[in-house]
């Protein structure tokens, strides 16, 4: 039981190190003036695959449900995502969307009446000013539609998690992650080809770095991460923060993107605020579950 705990352990964290990948993935092997073409190529398949894997076609009764998630957390997100790639350095573009998780914290006072603790307020300003910092180092001069895109991506997928809540699920976690890349997918492809056209042929390059996305940055990663919840729990989300780690130091050791020191200072308060947040969310959360003593 320790092993089968401990394998699982080592596989989730391993998943936000893929992901981190996927930024010098697509800037040095895929076509980056095709992001939106990239994101649906990367979604479809994946979930087409996992799929094939058990959960077979969604349910028509919650096609709508499913298709808004799969739009939010996987068209528009991967869309933004590969905008932000295209544009940033890999390790600036992971910091931007880290700030994910206290979007999230501030989406759940509307949507689900959970409103975030003063800890939390602090926590989600300290991390806009960590974003403040990325953008005015002097020494930088980051692409400001990659910014707004990075950003935009976090909101989206954020928007996706907290109306999962709100929605209730509707299958298996191993479902539910398939049918929202299918759907995804579905959704981006024609608008991808409407706005950005067809690709140039595909090289062997071209092949090597769609198939590493597709099989391994999604359906496996999607596969691990689904397990590392199941077994070890939501606090897996913590491991999260390996991504931006392992884009900015991808990015510095194969392309020479050192980043100045105000954005080091930057990627540090993010990521420290990321924590702070995320540690007070499940503090007030674990409040909010233990049973009140009745009064005599």
């Amino acid at each position: 039981m320790a092993f089968k705990l401990n394998t699982t352990l080592l596989t989730t964290i391993l998943v936000p190190c893929l992901w981190g990948s996927t930024y010098i993935v697509f800037t040095q092997t895929l076509p980056v003036e095709h992001p939106l073409l990239v994101g649906a190529l990367r979604a479809l398949p994946a979930g087409l695959l996992l799929m094939a894997l058990g959960p077979g076609l969604p349910p028509r009764d919650r096609l709508l449900p499913l298709a808004a998630l799969g739009l939010a957390n996987i068209g528009l997100f991967f869309a933004l995502l590969f905008v932000s790639a295209a544009r940033l350095p890999g390790g600036l573009a992971a910091t931007v969307g880290s700030i994910q998780p206290l979007i999230v914290g501030l989406l759940a006072w509307p949507l689900l009446g959970r409103r975030p603790g003063r800890g939390q307020i602090l926590a989600a300003l300290a991390g806009l000013v960590g974003v403040a910092l990325l953008v005015l180092d002097p020494h930088a001069r980051p692409d400001a539609v990659g910014l707004l895109a990075g950003l935009a991506s976090a909101a989206s997928m954020a928007t996706g998690t907290v109306l999962i809540e709100r929605w209730g699920r509707m299958g298996s976690a191993l479902a539910l992650a398939a049918w929202q890349l299918t759907l995804g997918g579905l959704v981006l492809l024609p608008v991808a080809l409407l706005v950005e056209g067809l690709p140039p042929a595909p090289t062997a390059l071209n092949g090597l770095g769609l198939g590493y996305l597709v099989l391994i940055g999604t359906a496996l990663a999607y596969w691990f991460w689904v397990r590392g919840i199941t077994t070890l729990g939501s606090s897996v989300a913590f491991l999260g923060l390996l991504s931006p780690m392992v884009a900015t130091l991808l990015g510095a050791v194969l392309l020479g993107q050192w980043l100045g020191g105000l954005q080091l200072l930057g990627i540090a308060v993010i990521l420290g605020s990321t924590v702070a947040g995320m540690l007070l969310a499940r503090r007030a959360g674990a409040a909010a579950a233990t049973p009140r003593p009745r009064a005599a």
